[in-house]
């Protein structure tokens, strides 16, 4: 038995990880390998080691090198942990690369990045609504290499979010200073989400899985004023918030 001032060995707790879905429209691995690179502007360490759910049920698995797959997605910063949508032919080759057999829970979001053109978003079933719980407030900075996510609620952040940071909320994102990292909006497909931020240096912006990054430079806006960034069909569009004075 430990003692009161003994720290346990090990814990468990639950915790909620938001992973990126892959969905596959193609299985001819130079065609994704193409892809890709054409999506990260051929930069390897584009998605950050994330993690990902492979959705094949797009595609004819029979003769799919998973191991090949695998290998690409690694190489490209994209770090796979369960396939949706496998038949079941392929589920113990799966299993041995050691990727869980994702049965299609939609219990935790999925920000959806696809190696081929994005579809209309479809919403995700959740038990909590955005508007069922307070929002989330932040009032520090968030550092590079952290991720904050509002299961459930709207996020509101008084404080800088550096580069390498990533913010996650179901609902909507208020930013009172500047975005420098990665915020995705409507996480769990609300198409009606926005992110609001004061100053414009992101990474990357995403609302209901669909995404936009700026590496060809930010829009031409109204200085020094407030901006919002939603969802205009398939699109995301970025533009200034006109005060009243």
């Amino acid at each position: 038995m430990l003692s009161k001032n003994q720290r346990k060995p090990i814990e468990i707790k639950i915790s909620t990880v938001v992973a990126i879905a892959v969905i596959l429209f193609d299985a001819d691995l130079t065609i994704l390998e193409a892809a890709i690179k054409e999506l990260t502007a051929n930069s390897s360490d584009y998605y950050s080691e994330e993690c990902a759910v492979i959705d094949v049920a797009n595609i004819d698995c029979t003769d799919l090198d998973w191991a090949a797959l695998i290998k690409l997605l690694k190489t490209n910063g994209i770090n796979p942990v369960a396939v949706r949508n496998a038949p079941a032919s392929s589920e113990t080759q799966i299993s041995l690369l050691g990727l869980s057999i994702d049965l299609g829970s939609k219990t935790a979001p999925l920000a959806e990045v696809a190696t081929a053109p994005i579809p209309a978003p479809t919403p995700i079933p959740t038990p909590i609504t955005a508007s069922s719980l307070p929002p989330m407030i932040i009032d520090t900075p968030v550092r590079g290499g952290q991720r904050i996510y509002a299961r459930g609620t709207d996020l509101i952040i008084t404080a800088v979010v550096n580069s390498g940071a990533e913010v996650i909320a179901d609902g909507s994102i208020h930013i009172y200073a500047p975005l420098r990292g990665r915020a995705l909006a409507g996480a769990s497909g609300n198409t009606a989400a926005r992110i609001f931020t004061l100053s414009l240096e992101a990474e990357l912006v995403s609302i209901a899985g669909i995404y936009r990054t700026f590496e060809n430079g930010y829009p031409s806006l109204t200085p020094n004023a407030p901006l919002q960034i939603k969802l205009n069909g398939d699109r995301i569009d970025v533009v200034s918030i006109q005060i009243a004075k």
